[in-house]
């Protein structure tokens, strides 16, 4: 007799699928249910159901957990996990609103945006346009805090995103004023109302130099608070790029930016040199000799591709 004689090769009928379906949802709300303050799983659902009878319907106690007890463990790691993923890359934004808030500001995100991807690297994908539609969270630091969930989640993109084959040297010589181009996806364009690329820096090195002395009691370390320098406000333009597997922080002027953007965003070569100097005070004779010095540093980082 086959040794796979007794495994059923039935197709699972639809019934059976929508229950599992059902019981994935069910399970799924249960676990990802914010904890209370004191990190317990919350006594009733958001549909007002008791939370003990909803464990009770898809999970058996055991000889020492009840079915509440054995569903609290789940959820209890699912939120210490997103929270600690979370921390992890946005350490910066944390020491600018303080190790508390930062908390209170995870949980109400992660409530309004759990996670919903297979990894957790798209945690915080959504948290900079998050930030700035909730100042409640940031305090008098918000236009601040704004910058460094911008900057963080740029350094995360920038890191990992596709690189595509840069055009040569030859093939940018030859373009014209029609010519449709694209950035790589790594290259972030950044745009801040504080110079807060080099906080972010050295705050980013302090979180590594922790990580590394401190091993697995980091979360100890890093529960410090940090000091943050006050810094003034002052517009600054970013590309924030990577070369061989290290992220930088590249300081642009304005109307390099906006020439970027508007390549992004699809315009052909000539419109988007034309946007990039709207409202620009560089006189029009030094502007031909900005734009090569932008494309040889573009040429340089690999940064302009075929369109």
């Amino acid at each position: 007799m086959s040794a796979h004689a007794n495994v059923s090769t039935t197709p699972p009928t639809n019934r059976s699928l929508m229950d599992l379906a059902a019981l994935q949802r069910e399970m799924a709300a249960a676990v990802m249910q914010p904890l209370t303050p004191d990190e317990n799983m919350r006594p009733t659902m958001p549909d007002g159901r008791s939370t003990t009878a909803v464990a009770a319907s898809f999970i058996a106690p055991n000889t020492r957990l009840t079915a509440f007890e054995r569903l609290e463990i789940y959820n209890r790691q699912y939120w210490y996990r997103v929270l600690g993923a979370l921390a992890e890359d946005f350490p910066a934004l944390r020491a600018v609103v303080g190790n508390s808030k930062f908390d209170a500001l995870s949980i109400a995100y992660l409530a309004e945006h759990p996670s919903r991807s297979f990894t957790l690297r798209n945690l915080g994908s959504k948290l900079p346009a998050w930030v700035a539609a909730h100042p409640e969270h940031t305090g008098r630091r918000h236009r601040l805090a704004v910058d460094m969930a911008k900057l963080e989640w740029a350094f995360v993109e920038a890191f990992d995103a596709a690189e595509l084959a840069p055009l040569t040297q030859r093939k940018i010589a030859a373009l014209q004023g029609d010519s449709l181009l694209t950035l790589q996806p790594y290259l972030q364009l950044v745009a801040l109302h504080y110079p807060a690329d080099d906080l972010v820096i050295e705050l980013h090195r302090r979180e590594k130099r922790q990580t590394s002395e401190a091993g697995v009691a980091h979360e100890e370390v890093s529960g410090a608070q940090t000091a943050v320098p006050r810094l003034r406000p002052r517009p600054i333009w970013l590309a924030v790029h990577r070369v061989d597997l290290s992220v930088y922080y590249r300081r642009i002027v304005r109307e390099e930016f906006q020439t970027l953007e508007a390549i992004r965003s699809g315009s052909a070569l000539g419109e988007a040199l034309d946007a990039g100097f709207i409202g620009s005070r560089i006189p029009e004779s030094k502007r031909a000799d900005r734009v090569r010095e932008w494309f040889g540093d573009w040429a340089e980082f690999g940064w302009i591709c075929a369109g």
